[in-house]
């Protein structure tokens, strides 16, 4: 099977939601971004997406394009917790091309995605997300906009508990 994307904006409640999902006996790939960062900030000259966008989106890129490779070999669904299309839009946002090998990477996966949208009461900054609330409603709705321009059906997930949101994301799939 396809693995499935979870993603949207900072403070979305996306790493409780897969953790859910993950109880529930299912695969599922951490953010790859949020790793990178801590690997990066421990380098003296580490690649940081707010000193050099484009090298850090290569770095993400080779980890998700492995991620996804691991994902699809598997015999149950996977999960991952952004994917290829997330580079796109940061990359967007940023201000940089987005070259042509990082949108035909985006492509493969699970047709829908399934977006969870910031919420203000459980944004926290920190040393790997600094960006305002203001700044990740933003990153959002760039997600939205570049996962529907990839072709990506992109499905809302709804705000409540986070068994229940689970729930509700594999009703959609048909996993339950």
């Amino acid at each position: 099977m396809q693995p499935i994307i979870i993603t949207g904006g900072p403070g979305a409640g996306k790493t409780a939601l897969l953790e859910a999902v993950a109880r529930k006996g299912y695969l599922v790939f951490p953010e790859t971004s949020r790793q990178l960062i801590r690997e990066q900030q421990q380098c003296a000259a580490g690649v940081l997406p707010w000193t050099d966008l484009p090298a850090f989106a290569g770095l993400c890129l080779t980890a998700m394009s492995e991620q996804r490779r691991q994902a699809a070999e598997g015999t149950m669904p996977a999960f991952v917790d952004r994917a290829i299309g997330d580079i796109c839009a940061y990359l967007t946002i940023g201000g940089e091309p987005v070259p042509a090998n990082y949108r035909q990477a985006a492509l493969g996966y699970y047709p829908s995605v399934f977006c969870c949208p910031p919420r203000r009461e459980i944004y926290v900054q920190d040393n790997e997300r600094p960006h305002s609330f203001a700044e990740a409603e933003q990153i959002h709705q760039q997600l939205v906009e570049t996962y529907q321009a990839l072709g990506y059906q992109v499905v809302d997930v709804p705000w409540g508990a986070v068994a229940d949101r689970a729930s509700w994301v594999l009703a959609r799939i048909r996993l339950i």
